[in-house]
Parts: C-alpha cells; structure tokens; sequence
C-alpha cells in the first residue's frame, strides 16, 4: 500500500525499502501512480493522496529498481482554456531518467478522446541512486578549445570497425578505433547532438522517415534508446567515460525550447496532460493557442518556476551524474524570453549563469530562434560561448568571391570584437563554424549552388535557401580535374581560415574526409546512407584529412591563433605587447579603402616571442606579398599552405590564386 512519501526530489528516488514518486501538476484533482509490467501491461494503480503546494507524492514500499511506471491525470479538460487533463491518457514522469518502450502513433495518443494510449507510449523506469558516481572531467580550457559536432547515429552506422551491434549506439562511440581517430584528429571537445529519449514526427512517419538529428525530446532526463543496446543510462556513462580517458570533453546538444509534443493538436505525452499552462507559452487571451517562437509547434514556458527548475535540474544531473561536460543550448533566446521579449537578465538565464554545480560547464547558446526579437548574436551571459552565424556566411561569401567581402572576412579572423567585445565577452565567446549539422556540408559548400532536399518528402521546399555556395560550373558530382582541384583547394582555405581565426573553432565530423549529403542541406529525416559518414571516403583523398590535422596542430601550437583579449593594433600585455598589423600585398598598411574590394592582404600578429602572418589571396591570379621585416632578423618559415606552389623566400612570398598561408618566426 502506498505511504505518505516526501515532496522533495521530483521523479521516481528509490532507497532500501521503496521508492517515492514525486511530480508536478498545478491544476490535477488526482493524480494516479500506474505500475506495468516488462510487457507493458499495467499491473497496479495507486492515487498519490499526499500533496504540497502543487506537488503530488508518495512512498511505495518494495518498489525496485526496473519498474515501469506512469501517470494517470485527473481534472478540467477544456482544451480552449488551456486544460488537458484526460485521465485516458498516460504521461511520462518529466524527471524519468530511463524509458521503457516505444512510441507509436495512434489515435489513442491524443487527448480529444477516451482511447487508452498506455500501449503506444513510452514508460518511466525506476531507477537505481547515481549520486555515487564522480565523473573527472577534462576541463579543457576555452582558449584549447575545438569542438567537433557529430551525431551518435551517423557518426558511427557505416564506421568499418564496428561490430553491426555497436553501430549507432553508445557503445559504437566508444569504440578504440573511434577514439584513437578522435584524438590523432585533435579536437578536443566532443558535441554530440541531442541524445534525450526524442520520437518521430507524424508526417515523417507517414513518409516511411525517421527523425535523425533527435531535436524532438519528449524527456530531458532519460537518454534515447535509440543509441542504447540495453541500459541507456550505464551505456551512456561507460561512453563519456572512455572518451574523458582519451582526453576528450563532451557536450550535449540540448533542447530545452520546445518538446515532441507540438502544437496544440498533436500527442498528449507528459508536459501537455500534466499542467499545460505551466509548461508551455500560449497565446495572450488564447490559452489554448500555444505561441510557436521555435517553429515546431510549442514554446516552453520559460516564465514558470516549475520550467526553470526542470532545466536546471536536467542541467545537473547531466552534468554531474552523467559526466557531460557542458551543453549548446539550441534555439537559446527562448530560455531568455518573457512573454514580452527576450531579456538577457532572464531568472532562467541567471540561474544557469549562476548555479553553483554548473560552474565548470561549458555553456553555449545558439543565439537565435524564429520568434520575435530572435536573433540575439553577442547578447548572451558572459560565460556563454555562441555560435556566431556572421562568421559562417562572411567566411564563406569571402572565399565564393563575393564583392566587399574582405573588411568582413577581417573582421571575422579577429575575433568577432564587433559583436562581442561591448558586451565584454572574451574572443572564445565566438564559436566560429563554416558548416554545421544544419546546412550544406562542407563538401556540398563547394559543389552545389541549389539544395536538393526531394528526399525529405517536401517537395523541396524545406532547409535554407541562402547558403552562399559555389558548385564551380557543375551542379553536384563531377570527374573534371580542374574542378575537383578548385572544390578541394575552396574546402582546405574554409578549413585553413577556422583554424586561424581567433574564438572557438566548431567543425562538423565528416568534413575532413568530404562528407556528402547529396545536396541535402536539411538531412534532419535522413537516418540513412544520407546522413550516415560514409568513411570509406578518407581513402579517397587521406591526405586532406592528414592537412586538417596538421591545422589543429599548429592552431594548438600557436598561441598568436588563440588570443584572450582583442586587439586592436597594439595591446600591452603583463610580460609585454601584442600587435596585430593589417598589410597590403606591398608591405603597407591597409586604408579603408583597401578594404572595399580587396581580395589579396596579410595579417601579421606578434608578441615579444613571436610572429604570425596569415597570408590571404582569394583573387584569381598569382600575388606576391612584400613580408614585415622582423627588428630581430626573424626568418619567415611556411607552417602551411593551401597550395603547394607558396614560394617563401627572405623578403617575399608568392602565393598563387586562392590560396591561403601562414608563415611563422621567432623572435627570441
């Protein structure tokens, strides 16, 4: 018989004797606890009599680790004002930290009815105490900070050496010959995108699709089964585990904006039948219209307390039971914004900014969502890195050709000051990328000029439209030469101008290799040989792969490449200065007008020790660059070249058309 229990933690705790449950609702008249069995039968049922506040509890004597669970929502359903409670209905536990079973699209989940949906969604499972586990992170510095952006699921599904039951799974990014890749790779910071338990869309579903990318998360506690072979929760803990002894941070893709459960007709799955005016924002005036800021259908109520404390306490668990090492908030405005705007001084934002247990997390937000007010480039707390999308579309318009692009490009290479040094944020703050999971990869950048999304079942319609890409006179494959020439030299110049930039360079796996997807710059619902790496690639070209690992070494080995402070000419520093010096092929310094139309200059960073010239010419033709005497007779040696034709001598280097440099020397 259940007990009186404890209003405090939330979800299901589990001691020697039993395990009290614990869950939010503000509106339920009751609350049923329903038990089932390993076949999804449900066995038992038990009102949590107990309540505080609008917190339901209580304590069930014998209840072990395994057991399924859910709850059974007793109240006003009156779907105009924003009531859902259907007691037909069962709902996930939000702090579930695994589940059990599968979803399936049925009219029995949705709530304008009295179907059962017990047999067609997921349920909670009960699960041992983790506060035991101690995870040891890397605490790799922001300044040493590169991180690589890969999906568990299509990094691993075609990597040959994998076992077929280690293929997009957990376990398969554990694989030694995954991490011995990673490390002689040299990134240093894994991003996996999202991992929560997450479902299919409907209209994928009816298209014989899946969700790939998972940014539809139905629970924030609870990793997929999808990636998992038997037990999530240790499988995932033995991933970050091996990875943390390679060296490797890891980050989570988390999407605390919105949830699988959508617009105001599709599934009642948890937060929807348990206080729907709590967790999600609607419509002033038309509770039952949820306000649709991240475009897929609902917004989490950021306003409430009981969401603040929800991402927050995922936050933690993940964080310090897990061992993740820090998070990239997607569609991060929303956690900022009140029901009258975006404000950076948000109780959420402060909360997590401020948590004591978060502190040696890395934070960062992808700036920007669909709502209004959604574009906050450079308006995030200070401890937050951004991905800096101005970087990404000037690096890429510079090296397609683009008129006045260079003063941005310049701009970009520096740092980003322009967006972030008034906010004073440090350089890393930017998270420089050139391609990422949404978009065209780095090989179609340079090989498609339209997207070809038909496979997505939306007529084409879907993904962005303005990409900035250049297929060099031929839409997509091609045997030409001198075209593959062009399309290898544009990627190694995108990659090349990454990894000198100051800020934080993010690169997408599969780039090194040339990774395709078709054309497909929306590959969400491509769980397929679309989206899945196609390794064998690294044999076609291994030496591209082997020029991106020596970047990230010399980026690791440059300090001049990974500055702490802006610099704007010169810098005085504690041991000396730092200068920055923006040249002319001639040898002069660049005028405003220089920069109009420029298309060939040099940058040149020195401190007492050293200096670095990064050598651009994106023009067509061959340039030679007069290089800055050094006062201490400093001989120019070439560290890398986008072409192999870079002739460097004692007071000049030759650069040959689109081509990219840079050119090392001591000064000591």
């Amino acid at each position: 018989m259940i007990k009186a229990g404890r209003a405090a933690p939330l979800g299901a705790t589990i001691d020697t004797a039993g395990t009290n449950f614990c869950v939010f609702s503000s509106v339920a008249e009751r609350i049923e606890l329903c038990l089932f069995d390993e076949t999804g039968q449900q066995t038992q049922q038990f009102d949590l009599t107990e309540r505080s506040g609008d917190l339901w509890y209580g304590y069930l004597p014998g209840c072990r680790a395994g057991q399924r669970y859910g709850y059974r929502v007793h109240g006003p359903y009156d779907p105009a004002s924003g009531l859902r409670c259907n007691s037909a209905k069962l709902m996930i536990d939000p702090y579930a930290r695994a589940l059990s079973g599968s979803f399936s699209w049925n009219d029995a989940v949705f709530d304008n009815n009295d179907l059962d949906s017990a047999p067609f969604v997921p349920k909670g499972i009960v699960c041992p105490d983790s506060s035991a586990a101690t995870p040891k992170h890397p605490q790799t510095p922001w300044s040493e900070t590169i991180f690589y952006e890969a999906n568990v699921r299509g990094y691993t599904m075609r990597h040959p050496a994998l076992d077929d039951v280690d293929r997009g799974t957990f376990d398969g990014m554990r694989h030694k010959a995954v991490l011995d890749y990673l490390k002689a790779l040299g990134i240093t910071s894994l991003e996996l995108m999202p991992v929560h338990a997450f479902i299919d869309e409907k209209h994928l579903t009816e298209r014989g699709l899946r969700n790939f990318w998972g940014y539809n998360t139905i629970s924030f506690f609870a990793p997929s089964m999808r990636y998992a072979k038997t037990d999530g929760i240790r499988e995932f803990r033995d991933m970050v585990r091996a990875i943390h002894d390679a060296g490797i941070e890891v980050i989570l893709d988390v999407v605390y904006n919105h949830t699988g459960e959508g617009d105001q007709l599709g599934p009642s799955l948890s937060f929807r039948g348990l206080d729907n005016l709590a967790y999600y924002s609607t419509e002033p005036g038309s509770p039952g219209i949820y306000i649709n800021d991240t475009g897929c259908g609902n917004t989490l109520n950021s306003d409430h307390a009981q969401v603040q404390q929800l991402v927050l306490d995922s936050l933690c668990y993940w964080h310090k039971d897990m061992g993740v090492d820090g998070f990239r908030f997607d569609l991060a405005p929303v956690l900022g914004r009140h029901n009258h705007g975006y404000s950076i001084t948000h109780p959420l934002l402060e909360a997590i900014e401020t948590d004591a247990e978060l502190q040696d997390a890395k934070l960062v937000a992808e700036p920007w969502d669909p709502g209004p007010g959604g574009y906050q480039l450079g308006n995030f707390p200070r401890r937050w890195g951004e991905w800096n999308d101005r970087y990404r579309d000037d690096i890429r318009q510079f090296w397609r050709g683009d008129s006045g692009a260079g003063g941005k490009f310049a701009k970009r290479l520096r740092g980003s000051a322009d967006r972030f040094e008034q906010a004073n944020k440090a350089p890393h703050t930017s998270i420089n990328f050139v391609s990422s999971h949404d978009g065209f990869t780095m090989a179609d950048l340079v090989s498609y000029e339209e997207r070809h999304n038909e496979a997505n079942g939306e007529s084409n319609q879907d993904g962005h439209s303005h990409n900035l890409s250049c297929n060099y006179g031929i839409e997509g494959p091609t045997d030409s030469p001198s075209i593959l020439d062009q399309r290898r030299r544009h990627r190694l110049n995108l990659f090349a101008t990454l990894l000198f930039s100051q800020g934080t360079p993010l690169l997408l796996a599969g780039d090194e290799f040339g990774h395709t997807q078709q054309g497909n710059n929306n590959a969400y619902a491509q769980d397929n040989e679309v989206g899945w790496l196609n390794w064998t690639q690294l044999e076609d070209d291994p030496l591209f792969a082997g020029q991106v690992r020596e970047l990230i070494k010399l980026r690791r080995n440059t300090p001049l490449l990974r500055l702490q402070e802006y610099v704007h000419g010169r810098l005085e520093i504690e041991d000396g200065l730092i200068e920055i010096q923006w040249l002319r092929s001639d040898g002069q310094q660049m005028s405003a007008d220089d920069w109009v139309e420029t298309r060939a200059f040099c940058a040149v960073l020195s401190d007492v020790k050293s200096a670095a010239a990064i050598l651009i010419n994106a023009s067509d033709s061959t340039v030679t660059f007069t290089l800055p005497s050094n006062a201490d007779n400093g001989v120019w040696q070439r560290a890398f070249s986008s072409s192999t034709e870079c002739l460097v001598g004692e007071q000049t280097a030759t650069l040959p058309e689109s081509t990219i440099s840079l050119l090392l020397t001591s000064l000591d």
